[in-house]
């Protein structure tokens, strides 16, 4: 369906998801704010299942800003070493922890501007901070969000970064929907539209899909 109108496109793609996905929500394990703050640093370029291994014992033994930013990295590395960049991702922890002490109360910001300004966020993680803790129209952009996003046909080719395939995303979908689109887009990409050999078969969104058409499928 190359010559779908793209919104069409999206207006079909969200029909879907309300109908196939009407809870869509991160798989990430967490109790409040700081705690997927956490979560979501702990996640960048790792699987959220190995996350919600470690996160359990460092929410028990550091629930809270003020528990973490006494603590060393080495220290917070051994409760973090299975995950991937370990010793980037411990300072980090440490420095956010001390930061948001530091200025703001120990309490996790909602403003997009204060958050990447947090040792270990950047856009995509502070989007996903506004849309799931605070259900504001913010569109995280991942690898799978990019890739399904290409792929279905919501974003031209010209969208050759996160923040171009974002602000697309962010202009064409109802704002009412983002926060749950962030989550549809994921949970596709990680489980039907996956990097590799994508499950065309068993995806809803084939029959407009147009890498699908590009394919013949």
């Amino acid at each position: 369906m190359e010559g779908m109108r793209r919104k069409e496109r999206y207006d079909r793609m969200v029909a879907y998801f309300e109908e196939a996905m009407p809870v869509a929500e991160t798989e990430l394990h967490y109790g409040n704010a700081f705690e997927l703050l956490v979560a979501v640093i702990l996640s960048a370029q790792c699987t959220d299942k190995r996350v919600n291994m470690v996160t359990p014992r460092l929410f028990e033994d550091y629930p809270t800003a003020e528990a973490m930013a006494l603590a060393e990295p080495e220290v917070i590395y051994e409760y973090v070493k299975s995950v991937s960049y370990p010793n980037n991702k411990s300072k980090h922890l440490v420095n956010m922890a001390r930061m948001l002490l530091r200025d703001f109360q120990g309490e996790v910001p909602s403003k997009l501007e204060q958050l990447i300004k947090l040792p270990g966020v950047g856009r995509k993680t502070a989007n996903v901070m506004q849309s799931v803790v605070w259900g504001k129209a913010a569109m995280a952009v991942d690898t799978h969000v990019f890739r399904v996003s290409h792929r279905i046909g919501l974003v031209p080719k010209t969208c050759t970064t996160p923040l171009a395939v974002e602000r697309e995303l962010v202009k064409h979908l109802p704002e009412t929907v983002i926060p749950r689109a962030h989550h549809w887009l994921i949970l596709h990409g990680r489980y039907v539209c996956t990097a590799r050999n994508p499950k065309c078969g068993e995806c809803g969104l084939a029959e407009f899909c147009q890498e699908c058409g590009r394919k013949g499928k």
